[in-house]
């Protein structure tokens, strides 16, 4: 250990979130791009560090330095699934098991003094199907007793736990963007035909992803991140366990020795803390520092703040290259229709802004994948000319910028050789490895061409290379706000949504008086605009789009080939057969609970039972279902303890509650009719704050009867545009859908007028 250089850390969770005077430019005065406090919460000393590329390598160094594990091994996850298989060498008797559940309890047997501890996201039940059962059900594995198995719940609603890490006796940390779980098992070959990428007996893609490893003061900097979360999740703090062997396995030698490792965090606000934003603001100062190139491979790339960052340097005449590598399709419906609409506004962001041709972006590509397969890009790595190598969890997405746990670790060459030497390599290994060339062979070209771009397309054109990212298609504005939602960069509450979709209804703007002395809520008359015009998509826009939705589904079905699989005699002949079904209006009104709590489209059931049932029945039977699914998420606002309740709703929830509280049925319908939060997030508050489950339901069902009526209306001129798109009534559409705009925006008005009567009696009484 280099006694010279100490380490050096700040509070883990600081509580000074001043922003500093300039957030777009490295702090002057100093050589060093990383900043305790400002960027990064630790500067640490690695005796020893590696760079692991692909699941192969990680999986199989995770194995070998889990054996060597004496005390603890702590492992915080995205996901985690037992059925992981860390390797597929032939059996060997006494050799350990190749499943990861299975390991790990094989280890415990074999150290009795062995903790082993695993930190999961709590994740919601939309993202059940792709994972394992819990194993407190007792269906699968079962953790031997000194493997503790947990889920993080502490993150605000729709944030996520997305730390990858591992800590093994405080002196081993891996840092990266893996999950030990499966689907991640591959070999940098990554062939489209590897019998092994398999999972419960389904292929799945080749896969490209990196993890870190380091000793010394940053590996304890590491197990003091672990600490804290596991304490946060549980209740528990993990022991000391300094200075009880060396787990460094003996297979893998280190390829730089004594450097420093800096180590950046998103952590999301919590009602006791701030956020802490380290790892955007040490991405918006890696960039103002580069000179001739930023390297950079991400899963996702929709940051806002980065892109900005990136394209005031493209517009530089002697700015630097840029060069992204990423994914080139997302993974289902949800991220094409979010992430991926995104980062097309992003890309074209950037192409606009570059004027010297020095951006460029480009996906992994190798011959034999299926159509609308690609090799599954999960890397999220930055390399600043040859002075900054940063690998971690943290996405270019705007979630990763505040909303969701993260962790990186970056080294700096600080005008060492060995490092910047070090550094070069690691992005040409990393060219050559999705170029299928030798490194040598992209050292040349780069030494050929002096820039990465002329070099990696010289290098272009096999079976496997680098490919431009075509243009994408062109998305309407209402398209790319509402992506939006699925990227967020601050944890969604309840008043934040007020605050987004009733511009002037702003629960968190200070209150001042006018000439009159009546309390009013204190905005810019910008800030106003910019509120206004997303509200205008949420009251007129979303209106207009479902009913083009609906008359588009319409002719797609009447006009296109899906008229030979669904006609409109099938497609109203399966309905009416579900019709006929003794279950049928109980599934009906039971579907409804779980769509609310998955924020599934309730319209979409309304719609099935109109045309099942009718306008009349299937209007009944959706009311009726909306008015269980009430009840439901009010007997859960009554069961939550209270801390939960202030995490969902926010920081300002007795100002929410005081409107609720003296406008009781009023405010429940207003609410309703405005959706200006997610129906079980309004059902759980209107719980938790006293209103009497008979107000609530009554204001449900009036504020819920308009909305619920316009669907039918829509529903039922659906079901006869499926038989004949001449019988569509074109009028009594419109009537409902400005019906209902014009509803809304009345709503909003007594809205803002009840909060600015609260405040003012509020501020009478202070």
């Amino acid at each position: 250990m280099n006694s010279e250089r100490p380490f050096l850390t700040t509070p883990l969770r600081p509580h000074d979130d001043t922003p500093s005077d300039d957030a777009s430019s490295p702090p002057p005065g100093t050589d060093s791009v990383c900043v305790s406090g400002r960027n990064c919460f630790a500067r640490g000393r690695a005796d020893r560090l590696a760079l692991l590329i692909d699941g192969e390598a990680y999986f199989r160094t995770f194995m070998q330095a889990a054996e060597r594990a004496q005390r603890s091994i702590t492992i915080l996850a995205w996901d985690f699934d037992s059925r992981t298989r860390l390797h597929f060498d032939p059996p060997v008797p006494g050799a350990p098991p190749a499943r990861l559940g299975e390991f790990l309890n094989w280890l415990a047997r074999r150290r009795h003094r062995l903790m082993v501890r695993i930190l999961d996201w709590d994740y919601p039940m939309v993202f059940g199907t792709d994972r394992e059962l819990p194993p407190r059900l007792g269906l699968g594995w079962k953790p031997h007793r000194r493997v503790h198995f947990c889920y993080d719940n502490t993150h605000p609603v729709s944030a996520s736990h997305h730390q990858k890490i591992v800590v093994i006796d405080d002196a081993l940390a891996f840092v990266g963007g893996f999950d030990l779980t499966v689907r991640r098992w591959d070999t940098s070959a990554h062939r489209p035909d590897d019998r092994r990428r398999e999972c419960a007996d389904k292929a799945y893609p080749p896969f490209h992803d990196l993890m870190l490893m380091f000793d010394g003061d940053a590996a304890r900097a590491i197990g003091e991140v672990a600490r804290e979360r596991w304490l946060a999740a549980t209740g528990h703090r993990i022991p000391d366990a300094k200075d009880v062997g060396d787990p460094w396995p003996d297979a893998i030698q280190p390829e730089l020795t004594d450097i420093d490792v800096a180590l950046a965090r998103t952590l999301p606000p919590q009602a006791d803390a701030p956020p802490v934003n380290e790892v955007e603001q040490l991405f918006l100062d890696m960039i103002a520092s580069a000179r001739e190139r930023i390297y950079i491979e991400s899963q996702y790339f929709t940051a806002g703040s980065v892109g900005e960052a990136l394209a005031a340097r493209l517009a530089e005449p002697d700015g630097p290259e840029v060069i992204v590598v990423v994914r080139l399709f997302s993974h289902g419906w949800l991220e094409e229709h979010t992430m991926h609409v995104l980062r097309t506004r992003l890309v074209e962001r950037l192409s606009a802004a570059d004027r010297h041709g020095r951006f460029r972006i480009l996906y992994p590509h190798i011959d034999g994948l299926a159509d609308k397969v690609c090799i599954d890009l999960h890397s999220k790595l930055m390399i600043v000319d040859d002075d900054m190598l940063r690998v971690g969890s943290a996405n270019l997405s705007n979630r990763s910028m505040g909303m969701d746990s993260e962790c990186d670790a970056v080294i700096e060459a600080g005008g060492d050789a060995r490092v910047q030497a070090y550094i070069r390599d690691v992005r040409h290994r990393l060219l050559a490895e999705h170029l299928d060339v030798e490194v040598a062979a992209v050292v040349a070209a780069f030494e050929t061409h002096g820039a990465l771009g002329p070099a990696i397309e010289a290098l272009s054109g096999g079976t496997r290379t680098l490919l431009p990212l075509n243009r994408q298609p062109d998305w309407p504005e209402a398209v790319i706000e509402l992506a939006r939602v699925g990227d967020p960069q601050q944890p969604i509450t309840l008043d934040g949504l007020v605050e987004a979709f009733s511009p002037e209804l702003q629960l968190g703007t200070p209150v001042t008086s006018d000439d009159e002395g009546e309390a009013t809520p204190s905005r810019s008359p910008a800030s106003g605009r910019r509120r206004w015009s997303r509200a205008a998509i949420a009251r007129v826009a979303l209106p207009g789009a479902v009913m083009l939705l609906l008359l588009g589904l319409a002719l797609v079905w009447r006009y296109t080939p899906l008229t030979e699989v669904a006609d409109a005699e099938r497609v109203t002949g399966w309905a009416r057969a579900m019709a006929d079904s003794s279950w049928a209006p109980m599934l009906i009104l039971l579907a409804y609970t779980p769509a609310c709590l998955l924020m599934f489209p309730r319209p979409l059931i309304t719609l099935a039972a109109v045309i099942a049932f009718g306008p009349e029945k299937g209007f009944v039977f959706a009311l009726s279902g909306i008015l269980i699914a009430a009840f439901a998420t009010y007997a859960v606002g009554l069961l939550l303890p209270e801390a939960t309740v202030h995490r969902i709703a926010g920081p300002r929830l007795p100002r929410i509650a005081e409107t609720l509280r003296r406008r009781g049925l009023l405010a429940i319908t207003a609410l309703r009719l405005v959706p200006i939060a997610p129906f079980a997030i309004e059902g759980v508050v209107a719980a938790a704050i006293g209103i009497r489950l008979a107000p609530f339901l009554l204001g449900t069902l009036f504020g819920m009867l308009p909305g619920t009526l316009a669907t039918t209306v829509f529903g039922d001129q659906l079901e006869a545009a499926l038989d004949d798109p001449g019988r569509l009534d074109y009028g009594l559409l419109l009537t409902a859908a400005l019906g209902i705009v014009l509803l809304s925006l009345f709503v909003r008005r007594w809205l803002v007028k009840e909060h600015r009567d609260g405040a003012g009696q509020a501020a009478e009484r202070s």
